[in-house]
């Protein structure tokens, strides 16, 4: 919506109607990508916070992969022209038909979030002919402290893999025929506007990797979310930067792949809605 003003988009497009700034969005991606160039990152843009296929094409000409949580989303990227190598299929309870979906059109990674999940993947990939690429959602029992209905990364929470069965199930997905283990993810929350819960966790998953070497199991990635907050009223969100950096610091010397689910950070300030009464 740069160089228009709102009166002249309401008077050719009618309203009710959705204005986005492409160049918010650019930026805001841009400024995280910048943030991480130090390292080997892939920001995955988490389409449930905007599935415009205008905004899901714009952030595929950028680089962007792409966080989806049901086939609808993966459709919606693949027509908008997002790589499916760059795709983490997530979310709870994944349909046999999500996964043979999914694995068909050779998204990038599929995050696990149960051991029964876990098995109907290897079913499905079995069926596929295929090795399924997967990682483990690791619930690390870290208070966000963030509103109580968008925080996931406490036990009581429900979501993910527990932290003390992780190194366990790791082990059972290394026996399975069809399956090929690349990472672990973590999403503690949303709206969260303190580093220390994302470096706790971070601290964790470390942990972790370190244990599964020891089992002869070796990731290639750590996938820690998305849950940055922006500002809408009297917030003080995260500098992209200082977030970097303290994370950074924690992975000189490592070679892990880090990756990223933005999504309010990158379209939550982007747009408006144009009424009229």
């Amino acid at each position: 919506m740069e160089n228009m003003t709102l009166n002249k988009i309401a008077n050719e497009m009618g309203t009710p109607c959705y204005c986005y700034s492409k160049s918010y969005i650019t930026d805001a991606f841009q400024s995280f990508q910048k943030a991480f160039s130090k390292h080997p990152t892939q920001i995955c843009f988490a389409v449930k916070a905007n599935s415009n296929i205008a905004i899901l094409s714009l952030l595929a000409q950028l680089g962007s992969g792409f966080d989806v949580v049901s086939s609808g989303e993966l459709a919606r990227v693949i027509r908008a022209g997002g790589d499916p190598k760059k795709i983490v299929f997530s979310g709870c309870g994944k349909t046999k038909e999500e996964i043979f979906y999914a694995l068909k059109n050779g998204v990038g990674c599929l995050n696990i979030e149960s051991e029964s999940e876990l098995l109907r993947v290897n079913e499905v990939a079995k069926q596929l002919g295929i090795k399924a690429p997967i990682s483990f959602r690791v619930n690390p029992d870290v208070d966000p402290n963030t509103h109580p209905y968008i925080s996931t990364g406490l036990k009581e929470n429900k979501f993910g893999i527990a932290y003390d069965r992780a190194v366990d199930v790791y082990k059972e997905a290394a026996e399975l025929p069809n399956i090929e283990i690349h990472g672990v993810d973590c999403h503690i929350g949303s709206q969260i506007t303190d580093t220390k819960p994302f470096l706790d966790a971070f601290d964790l998953l470390i942990k972790l990797i370190e244990e599964l070497k020891e089992a002869d199991i070796v990731l290639k990635h750590i996938d820690l979310g998305g849950g940055l907050g922006v500002l809408y009223d009297n917030e003080t969100p995260v500098k992209i930067e200082d977030y970097a950096t303290k994370i950074l610091e924690k992975m000189e010397g490592r070679s892990e792949t880090l990756m990223f689910e933005p999504g309010r950070y990158i379209v939550a300030n982007s747009g408006v809605m144009i009424t009229e009464v």
